[in-house]
């Protein structure tokens, strides 16, 4: 009867991992990730603009210039922002001469936050809005000629999802491109990196914003991301191509671009 009953459980499958994603350092499971994201963003949303600002000490307007620039706007190109949030991106493309944009993030009230910002720029009627996720886009395929993510793409539940939905709405000829926090290339900068994301910014975020725990969240979840080279592979299992990797300051942002050819 032991021997039955041996042989019985060790041909017994494996249990099930559980289906858990990263949220930070913490696990969460897969369908509790986007509620916990949006509750974050809706809780910074109104100081997101000063906080970016007190968080990289101005430098993320260098990153996003030399983003958009990349971007080669011109006036007969679509541009498809995820994750646009307040407006940075698609602000930048039409002030560079892009042709239209269409502005979505999941998150309605970094939207309106956008929405607010492009009215005050007098850059409303340039512009379409939509809450709209990137990991299942409402937009035929073949349908833009450029799509950009800024510092969104670590904030998704299923990222191999919105690379392929990125490659499906481009056109032949048309680019992804991702602005995202990466891998410090510099040693010598890791502790002070290190020391400002943890002690600095939550204590910055306490009190700019009032939440200390969402500051804390989004230096972690930098350090979830996936590497330079990483990310790379991922964009390239896709189906893009031609992928290039740029880093920017010593690694601390990283900007990858790929083709749709």
């Amino acid at each position: 009867m032991s021997d039955n009953i041996a042989s019985s459980a060790s041909s017994s499958p494996p249990p099930v991992a559980p289906d858990v994603v990263d949220f930070g350092f913490r696990k969460v499971g897969r369908d509790e990730k986007k509620p916990m994201v949006r509750a974050v963003f809706d809780s910074v949303a109104s100081r997101y603009d000063i906080m970016n600002d007190l968080m990289s000490l101005g430098i993320h307007r260098v990153w996003k210039r030399m983003f958009i620039e990349g971007l080669d706007p011109r006036p007969n190109r679509v541009l498809l922002d995820l994750a646009g949030g307040t407006g940075d991106i698609s602000f930048g493309w039409l002030k560079l001469g892009g042709g239209s944009a269409l502005l979505t993030d999941i998150n309605a009230a970094m939207l309106s936050v956008g929405r607010d910002r492009a009215i005050a720029k007098g850059l409303v009627h340039k512009l379409d809005f939509m809450v709209a996720d990137a990991e299942k886009l409402p937009f035929p395929d073949r349908s833009m000629d450029m799509v950009s993510m800024a510092f969104g793409l670590r904030n998704c539940t299923d990222k191999d999802a919105v690379l392929a939905e990125a490659r499906r709405v481009l056109k032949p000829g048309g680019r992804f491109h991702c602005l995202e926090f990466s891998r410090v290339q510099v040693a010598a900068l890791i502790p002070v990196y290190d020391a400002w994301s943890f002690k600095v910014l939550p204590r910055l975020g306490s009190k700019v914003a009032g939440d200390a725990e969402s500051y804390q969240y989004l230096a972690e979840s930098i350090r979830t991301f996936p590497d330079q080279e990483t990310l790379a592979g991922m964009m390239r299992r896709a189906g893009l191509e031609r992928v290039r990797v740029q880093n920017l300051s010593g690694g601390i942002a990283a900007i990858h671009s790929g083709w749709r050819l």
